[in-house]
């Protein structure tokens, strides 16, 4: 479904201070599996994720989305492939102070345009199904730190999109915490979409959720990436 080419992401190029986050990264991710970026801070990880969503761009390279290069498309469109296409669960859940549960998980709709009445009876039912609908009008700063992520998914979900891109999910949260989440990610698989992991949390990539598993060190894939638990 997603293809990387050759993909390479350098920071301050041409200045003293020049970093290259990414080299030579090539690597297919399937449709319909849940695969996990593994690897320390710095590896690469976020910078990959954020290119595979479209929230940047490569330095050069062609990623390619359902057998289209999008490497080159306007950003005026790309915006709109990233809208539709992608949901985003953020290591610090980037939630709206001040707006309810209900009006933060509503936000990426708003630019699609329609219903609002719909939209909002939408927002509830995700919030219901993850077990959120007495605190929908809660002000999002009020909620516990697991009430907070599952907002963060509701509102990943609002577009329907086919994928689900997850930076560090687990790295601000208890076990008990980091279970309740992965059991809801489990869920969300099973409805047939792709999920997109990065972390260096074993309770996580080790999981049998996981079915891939990309190693990642200094901006490169360590050898190519193999099913969750094997040589394990």
């Amino acid at each position: 479904m997603i293809e990387l080419r050759q993909i390479h992401k350098t920071f301050n190029a041409g200045r003293e201070n020049e970093f290259h986050a990414l080299t030579g990264i090539d690597l297919q991710l399937p449709a319909e599996c849940v695969t996990a970026l593994r690897g320390p801070s710095g590896s690469g990880k976020t910078t990959l994720l954020s290119i595979i969503g479209c929230l940047a761009r490569p330095t050069s390279g062609r990623v390619r989305l359902l057998e289209r290069d999008i490497s080159g498309l306007p950003e005026r469109f790309l915006t709109e492939v990233r809208r539709r296409t992608f949901g985003f669960v953020f290591q610090q859940f980037n939630l709206i102070s001040g707006l309810s549960a209900s009006e933060n998980v509503m936000l990426p709709a708003y630019p699609l345009g329609g219903d609002r009445q719909a939209l909002q009876a939408r927002a509830e039912q995700l919030l219901a199904g993850l077990r959120l609908a007495h605190r929908r009008t809660t002000r999002v700063e009020l909620l516990s730190g697991g009430e907070q992520q599952r907002v963060a998914i509701a509102r990943a979900l609002i577009n329907e999109p086919p994928v689900i891109i997850a930076d560090e999910p687990t790295a601000n949260l208890d076990t008990a915490l980091a279970m309740e989440f992965m059991a809801i990610i489990e869920e969300l698989a099973g409805t047939g979409r792709t999920v997109l992991l990065s972390s260096h949390d074993p309770l996580l990539v080790e999981s049998s959720l996981v079915k891939r598993v990309v190693d990642m060190r200094d901006g490169r894939i360590v050898h190519p990436a193999v099913p969750a638990g094997a040589g394990r």
